[in-house]
């Protein structure tokens, strides 16, 4: 067991370290997945929401239970190195990884539209907003560690207070004919709109990446879980419940089905309190994962499963520039190609979506083999079969992540293969050392 000590490194408080779990998880699921989910099962979906809910509590405490024992910076890499070897390793690494660029941008967009309907100017307010939010928070994580906790804590609570006062007013305009019918697609959709929501609940695997950055991860990382899957837990099923229960069918063909919920609430035109709202989700989600993301691309390049020259910023207290730099590339080059497509951000969703599911599973897998006997394995061996119900209802949103395995196990070969190509290092005897100023 690790020594209960105070980690030199670590910056990251309770609170703070909660607030990046609510703003990690939370985040962007509230401004469009109720409506995504309410189209695929109508009313039902909120047995899908519920059914996330559940699974997230014996989910967070597998994560939080191999964050307090193995505290580093490659998190659930850390965990399957450990479990199952370098291959495996260097595959969930990749897929975490990967997932970021399409996630967040995919979040910078959705809040660029709420801001499109407060202000106008079409698709150019939209993608303006989303360089904006993606350059702020690059910024944020550029500073350091704690300018970004220190942030996050204050985002964190403005949110929750804008969904939670959201719910309360909104609860005089429920009207509970708009639950009828319950299953107007059938029973059936009910797994698809699962997974689907995989969405709104990725992150209680995204903060052991910053497990040792926390002041003491054996306390602090269990407290701050344990306060976010009840945060969470909450505010997902009221802001599922009403925005179905209040806004009826019109849910489904909501594009900002969070700003209707507000407008219907307050009544008038609040849009501008919709933007604000939704940039506030958007900021916080996006800051947790960029600060992750980096982390991990540094302690994959220290572990020899990524390129070299990133691994400077992997201790703890210590800012991975190099990695977060990466990072950020590819979160443009992504904006760069919806843009160019006008693929929109569905594609992202599901390209995001299928690689939580496989992280997931491979980390739930590790838990149960890392952990010792007693209620941390108990509650990874329910996580797992969890997930493993999600992973046999993903079906084509797996094709990411099958893609992704190839170029990481490529990668791999590849650079094994050069390797081997370099000639070992003679070492020589002392006597095969010439004397001090003779000829060679």
């Amino acid at each position: 067991m690790p020594e209960k000590t105070a980690n030199a490194g670590g910056r990251l408080t309770v609170g703070q370290g909660t607030a990046m779990y609510v703003g990690a998880v939370l985040g962007t699921g509230v401004i469009a997945l109720p409506a995504f989910a309410a189209e695929v099962a109508g009313p039902a979906s909120l047995l899908a929401w519920l059914g996330l809910v559940v699974l997230s509590a014996p989910l967070a405490a597998t994560f939080a239970a191999l964050g307090a024992r193995y505290p580093d910076a490659g998190g659930v890499s850390t965990y399957a190195r450990l479990a199952f070897g370098e291959r495996i390793a260097t595959v969930v690494g990749w897929c975490f990884y990967f997932a970021v660029p399409p996630g967040t941008t995919a979040a910078a967009l959705f809040a660029g539209a709420y801001v499109e309907q407060a202000f106008g100017g079409g698709q150019r307010t939209v993608v303006l907003t989303a360089v904006i939010l993606m350059a702020l928070v690059a910024v944020t994580n550029w500073i350091g560690l704690k300018a970004s906790g220190r942030l996050q804590f204050v985002l964190a609570g403005l949110l929750v207070t804008l969904v939670l006062g959201s719910v309360l007013l909104s609860i005089p305009h429920i009207d509970l004919g708009n639950l009828t019918p319950f299953a107007p697609n059938g029973w059936s959709a009910i797994g698809p709109a699962a997974a689907l929501l995989v969405w709104s609940f990725a992150g209680w695997e995204a903060i052991t990446h910053l497990a040792q950055e926390f002041r003491r991860p054996e306390r602090d990382l269990p407290r701050a879980t344990a306060i976010a899957v009840a945060i969470v837990g909450l505010l997902y099923i009221s802001v599922a419940f009403v925005i179905i229960a209040v806004l009826g069918s019109a849910a489904a063909d909501s594009e900002a089905p969070l700003g209707q919920l507000i407008a219907t609430s307050l009544g008038g035109d609040v849009k501008v309190i919709a933007a604000i709202a939704a940039v506030l989700l958007t900021v916080g989600s996006m800051n947790a994962y960029y600060a992750t993301a980096a982390k991990l691309g540094a302690a994959l390049s220290r572990d020899g499963a990524f390129p070299s020259g990133l691994s400077r910023g992997s201790m703890a207290g210590e800012v991975p520039r190099r990695s977060l730099a990466v990072v950020v590339a590819w979160c443009f080059l992504a904006l760069g190609a919806v843009v160019v497509t006008g693929a929109g951000t569905k594609p992202m969703v599901l390209l995001t979506t299928g690689q939580f599911v496989t992280v997931y599973v491979i980390g739930t897998a590790a838990a149960v083999k890392l952990l010792p006997r007693g209620k941390a394995r108990w509650a990874a061996l329910v996580a797992l079969a969890g997930v493993l119900a999600l992973l046999a209802v993903s079906g084509p949103y797996m094709l990411w992540p099958l893609l992704v395995t190839v170029a990481a196990l490529s990668f791999l070969w590849w650079k094994r293969r050069r390797r081997a190509a370099v000639p070992p290092v003679k070492e020589q005897d002392d006597d095969d050392q010439p004397l001090l100023g003779a000829t060679p």
